[in-house]
């Protein structure tokens, strides 16, 4: 049997475990996300149920399954993945777009019959998704239950919880008690006696601490309910070594088992006014709160405060960008030299990378998926290569051609970076060359900018896309994302995006970091991003307020080979020079030999 035999008949078994729970449980349909009781991007092996049910390993579906139907709804990043992935397991690929009346929801409400009920597990369903997702149905008069979690009763081998030991993060240059006194001032001002905490990298950012129970980003599973003279972690059994502990103690702050934060937030006294995030808190955690409580909704203030790098922060994270520049000078010098002479794929292409930056002080892990993708697999943005499907660059004695697109980037303890070059193999047609200077005008355009201080994010998203847009192309991705120190490399609450909330909670402030990443896709021939990462930073104050300008974070140069000059204007090709005369200054004392050579080569004045 095939390998995707193997994995459609593995998927039908398991959506079958599923069936016979529903038929126990009287449940018409089982709706099953892609989250955790922390709402996090990235989840531990115990709450990849979704996975574990579909086969479907892309970070972002929704699965639906009834007693005759089974469907995963994905977006365009997903569409071909899916499809591959689903493929004899009888789970169809629902294919999104942002037009109205095509999610998961909209087709529960118009094929549950009214009086049947539909069952997701409210400990890892957010309390604003919760709240609409009730209102939808109970008006096409389908029951929903949230107390219910039917995949944990069908999964018999689920993972345990992550039991990885958790540490202080020696850089963080804000001691700990400075950030909780911060936020019971934020909290005092709305009026609330307590905060209660969920999201990984507030909690993580907030105490100081740092953890290995999700891949790729270096957090931990806990809970913190801040309170007036101190703070409960709630957090597992032996994560904390006990000097830590010690020091946590003496800061206010108490340790308590993981499962207790439920109880916790039930036994808060009649008069606490308890302060929730709605959009960072699941719906099972919000129902535990006792009667007698209080809750004041608002963004978390350690949300935004954690966004506001400060000045050693970013410091620090300069010395991370040298580093993984350096690292990436040192594979595309290999890269370059081995085309014609050894056989490389997708694959090793990761591998190398990987390799070149596990060697840089302060490296610790990948901060995601490392996409290589050749050709036509670049036209998938999320795209990732396996074992089983993936595209060889070269072999010894060809003359490959085309491009190679590599998003990638590293967790450092001085900080997060995010990354994506494209590179010329072998010859590149005038077509290649115009798409990727659209791209690259684009990239540069943002990085140009200058806005007043405040401006919302998702504003200067069209900065981006005005090159493209001039010639009839687009993206259907967001243009950035804001990046933690340390933390998730796709962080709130900012971005540069037309699907973020247009309000005050996507201002930009100074010390904000996002990711600066156009990109242009044709299907089946080949796809463009270029990105850097850009911290926006004091420009000038007039009379009209204080402006704010984009620093470029990432060192590591774009292949001029591949841009056509003739559609540059001067500021733009000035923009270029200059971008990698730093980019040579910063980077060539970290280098040496070929990795040096390469690195002198490649930053030569267009």
């Amino acid at each position: 049997m095939g390998l995707e035999q193997t994995q459609g008949a593995a998927a039908r078994e398991r959506i079958a475990r599923l069936r016979q729970v529903m038929r126990e449980r009287c449940v018409a349909a089982v709706w099953v996300p892609t989250s955790d009781p922390h709402l996090s991007t990235y989840l531990p092996g115990r709450w990849k149920g979704r996975e574990w049910a579909s086969g479907f390993t892309g970070s972002l579906a929704t699965l639906v399954v009834t007693a005759e139907y089974a469907g995963l709804w994905v977006d365009s990043r997903y569409w071909d993945q899916a499809d591959a992935q689903l493929k004899g397991s009888g789970i169809a690929t629902v294919r999104t777009t942002n037009a109205p009346g095509q999610s998961h929801l909209d087709w529960l409400a118009a094929n549950v019959q009214p009086g049947q009920v539909v069952a997701v597990d409210g400990a890892v369903l957010g309390l604003g998704l919760a709240r609409s997702a009730a209102t939808q149905l109970a008006a096409a008069g389908v029951v929903l239950r949230t107390d219910l979690d039917v995949v944990a009763e069908a999964w018999a081998d689920r993972p345990p919880l992550p039991a990885a030991p958790v540490y202080a993060h020696a850089l963080s240059p804000v001691p700990r008690t400075d950030k909780l006194r911060a936020v019971r001032a934020e909290m005092g001002v709305l009026g609330a006696t307590h905060h209660f905490i969920s999201t990984l990298d507030d909690v993580a950012w907030l105490t100081n601490l740092r953890g290995a129970d999700v891949d790729y980003i270096p957090v931990f599973l806990a809970h913190l309910l801040v309170e007036p003279g101190g703070a409960r972690l709630f957090i597992g059994a032996g994560k904390v070594p006990d000097a830590l502990r010690a020091e946590l103690e003496a800061d206010g702050v108490t340790l308590h088992p993981y499962d207790e934060a439920s109880r916790a937030l039930g036994a808060l006294p009649e008069g606490t006014r308890l302060l929730v995030d709605p959009r960072r808190i699941t719906h099972g955690l919000r129902q535990a709160v006792g009667k007698g409580v209080s809750v004041v909704e608002g963004l978390n203030p350690s949300t935004v405060a954690k966004s506001r790098k400060t000045d050693a922060e970013l410091a620090h994270f300069r010395n991370a960008m040298e580093q993984d520049g350096a690292a990436l000078c040192a594979f595309f010098a290999w890269f370059e030299s081995a085309l014609g002479r050894e056989p490389i794929t997708e694959l090793t292409v990761d591998e190398r990378l990987s390799a070149e930056r596990a060697r840089r002080p302060g490296f610790v892990s990948l901060s995601f998926s490392t996409i290589a993708a050749f050709n036509a697999n670049a036209a998938m943005p999320h795209y990732r290569a396996t074992q089983a499907s993936h595209a060889t660059v070269c072999l010894p004695g060809q003359q490959p051609r085309g491009l190679l697109l590599i998003d990638s980037g590293g967790q450092y303890t001085s900080g997060t970076t995010d990354i994506t070059r494209v590179v010329p193999v072998g010859e590149t047609t005038a077509e290649q060359r115009r798409d990727f200077t659209l791209v690259l005008r684009g990239m540069i355009n943002l990085s140009r900018a200058r806005f007043p201080r405040g401006t919302r994010s998702p504003n200067l998203d069209a900065l981006a896309r005005t090159p493209l847009w001039a010639e009839g192309l687009d993206y259907g991705h967001g243009t950035g994302h804001g990046v933690g120190f340390f933390l998730n490399v796709h962080e709130g609450p900012h971005g540069v995006s037309p699907t973020m909330p247009n309000d005050s909670t996507t201002a930009l402030e100074p010390g904000m970091i996002t990711s600066n990443e156009p990109g242009l896709y044709r299907p089946g021939r080949w796809g463009i991003r270029i990105e850097n990462l850009i911290a926006a930073v004091p420009d000038r104050k007039t009379e009209f307020g204080d402006f704010l300008r984009f620093e470029t974070l990432s060192l590591c140069p774009i292949d001029t080979r591949l841009v056509d000059p003739a559609l540059l204007s001067r500021e733009e090709t000035d923009w270029l020079n200059a971008y990698h005369a730093t980019v040579r200054e910063r980077l060539q004392p970290h280098l040496q030999g070929a990795g040096r050579d390469w690195l002198l080569q490649r930053t030569q004045p267009l």
